[in-house]
């Protein structure tokens, strides 16, 4: 990546764990998406339908999405953003599913250039 002069990595949803010296070489030049409102939902196992399974299961109202700084803690680093969106009771996992997707697609580009800015912006 030093080759290539890469400065900034986005992870949509990553499911392995980032090394160390990764983590370490991009602190704060590295972000994930995460289907779910952090700290709920999140962890090791909890991506894809295994997360909407389990907003579902727990009788939620809401759930959402969140982008997060890569830490060495599975969905741990600090949180960037969260969007929300209502949820019904007679909603399956699919229909929570599509409802963050919706989310993801208007937000997680916004976020992206947000933190790019931010990180170009002189102090």
């Amino acid at each position: 990546m030093q080759t290539y002069a890469i400065d900034f990595i986005v992870l949509a949803g990553f499911l392995l764990m980032i090394p160390d010296f990764l983590i370490h070489a991009y602190n704060r030049r590295m972000v994930n998406l995460h289907p779910a409102l952090l700290p709920k939902f999140g962890g090791k196992g909890m991506y894809g339908h295994h997360v909407h399974e389990a907003v579902k299961a727990a009788g939620e109202t809401e759930t959402g999405m969140t982008v997060h700084w890569v830490s060495s803690i599975c969905d741990g680093g600090e949180i960037i953003a969260q969007y929300r969106t209502p949820i019904n009771p007679e909603d399956t996992p699919d229909d929570i599913a599509a409802k963050e997707h919706i989310l993801e697609q208007k937000y997680f580009p916004k976020v992206i250039e947000q933190v790019l800015q931010s990180l170009n912006s002189p102090t």
